[in-house]
């Protein structure tokens, strides 16, 4: 792909590694475009489940900008270095900055169904799967079929296994 000089293209900034936030908030403080693909899943710990806000590609964020301005965000703590490809700062097409911000918003707008699989992600049935019976606004009803029992589970400690087809 040949490209001006003098356009703005997306590129692509490779960061340190779990900075791409604080990265983002930089380049975007000295009045350059830029976006980090964000998605939510849930974060397991000991005593909870929470559901956070992590990039869908790690390491990487897209900038916005004119080539020759790209080498001054190297400037900027945290990037590590530009994505080349054939000898070239690597671009990416608008097509496709567009095409995985649908995707990001179709997976937000997904929603867990009856009938759909799911796993639990704590407590005493950690890694126990089982099938939606029933959602209500913060829980739901799932079937689990090895002990032949409808256990009610917090929303946000379960996961989508995969979906039944109609």
């Amino acid at each position: 792909m040949t490209t001006d000089p003098n356009i703005l293209n997306w590129y692509v900034l490779y960061t340190s590694p779990r900075a791409e936030k604080q990265v983002r908030d930089r380049i975007a403080a000295r009045g350059t475009e830029v976006w980090l693909p964000l998605h939510q899943a849930p974060r397991v710990w000991s005593d909870r489940v929470k559901i956070v806000e992590v990039p869908l590609f790690n390491s990487y964020i897209f900038v916005r900008c004119k080539e020759h301005e790209l080498h001054g965000l190297l400037k900027v703590y945290g990037v590590s270095r530009i994505v080349f490809y054939n000898g070239r700062p690597a671009v990416i097409r608008q097509k496709e900055i567009d095409a995985v911000k649908d995707f990001l918003e179709q997976a937000a707008n997904h929603t867990m169904l009856v009938g759909d699989e799911v796993k639990i992600l704590s407590g005493s049935m950690k890694n126990v799967s089982g099938k939606v019976r029933k959602i209500k606004k913060k829980y739901l009803f799932i079937y689990l079929e090895q002990m032949g029992v409808t256990a009610q589970v917090d929303l946000c400690e379960v996961v989508p296994v995969k979906r039944l087809l109609d």
